[in-house]
């Protein structure tokens, strides 16, 4: 049984705190086969992860968390960024037509500034001809989301189209998180993993889920430390 994390974050992010290699050490030493990396609107730390993998043992599926007109939506094996801002349905169409899947996050989620879809847009995409084959999951589990009720929804939503694939994931912005939340799927490559989530084939793996309080004084002790990292990578070309 193969375990994904498929919602990480990195100094790339204007949130993230950790650098590339540290997530992909991170990631290895507590058992993830595959994970993707999905900054903010930027695909530069997901490529150089794709590139430094082997070094670490891991499979990494780049990826890139796209903010639509309607919220946030997770792109996945892709190697470009997509243009933000754009509707969801025409988003779906980008991602479609540079090689890539997507998925849900964090569902009808709010606080903390926090751009989620809603369960009618997401239903609404499910039963578009085009973005239907595009949109192939919902992150039914998110280990650091501050809206707990948000997965609660995100189980509902899943009723309503039992024939989705099901993703959990950490969204993690610290090292901590990473891996709270996780996908299950037979095999333990990132094909493999790609063929489970075709056929709805995946099953959630809940982690300790760390308190509010926790995770928001980790966030932000390491988002002091990193500051000078995350603005070099910023102004990087």
């Amino acid at each position: 049984m193969g375990l994904a994390d498929l919602h990480i974050h990195t100094i790339y992010s204007y949130d993230g705190t950790a650098s590339v290699p540290a997530v992909l050490a991170r990631a290895k030493q507590i058992g993830l086969d595959v994970i993707a990396i999905t900054d903010h609107d930027e695909i530069r730390g997901a490529l150089q992860a794709f590139d430094l993998a082997p070094e670490f043992g891991i499979e990494v599926i780049p990826g890139i968390e796209i903010t639509t007109a309607e919220g946030d939506l997770l792109g996945l094996f892709v190697t470009e960024n997509i243009e933000p801002g754009r509707p969801l349905i025409e988003t779906l169409i980008k991602v479609g037509e540079a090689g890539g899947i997507c998925i849900a996050p964090h569902p009808t989620a709010r606080g903390m500034g926090m751009k989620s879809l809603s369960a009618q847009t997401i239903l609404q995409a499910f039963r578009h001809p085009d973005a239907c084959r595009i949109l192939i999951g919902i992150e039914t589990y998110n280990a650091t989301v501050l809206d707990r009720e948000s997965n609660r929804n995100a189980q509902a939503l899943l009723a309503e189209c039992p024939e989705i694939a099901q993703v959990g994931n950490s969204d993690a912005h610290i090292l901590q998180a990473i891996g709270l939340g996780a996908t299950e799927f037979s095999g333990c490559t990132a094909a493999d993993l790609l063929d489970a989530l075709w056929v709805g084939a995946t099953d959630v793996r809940r982690g300790t889920q760390l308190s509010s309080a926790r995770m928001l004084s980790t966030w932000a002790i390491n988002y002091i430390v990193s500051a000078t990292a995350r603005v070099t990578v910023a102004y990087a070309f």
